[in-house]
């Protein structure tokens, strides 16, 4: 995920490789969304929901050790 301020644009890679784009996003949720311990929650119920995602691409593989880097591994259930 990642975000520029400037443009008011958020970034999210989603762990089937799929990337969505959402704009109009202001700071305050972004900073709220990336200090998330539990972003997945977060982005559900404060993102996805909210604001309108364009897909900017998709991908079958993924490196998510950048968001495991951020929020921990995911616990397999």
């Amino acid at each position: 995920m990642g975000y520029d301020a400037r443009e008011r644009l958020l970034r999210v890679r989603l762990d089937d490789g799929t990337t969505l784009r959402y704009s109009g996003v202001g700071e305050e949720v972004w900073r709220r969304f990336s200090g998330s311990g539990v972003a997945w929650n977060f982005y559900r119920d404060n993102i996805e929901e909210q604001f309108a995602a364009q897909r900017v691409s998709s991908a079958s593989a993924v490196d998510t050790s950048a968001l495991e880097a951020l929020f921990g591994k995911k616990q397999e259930q």
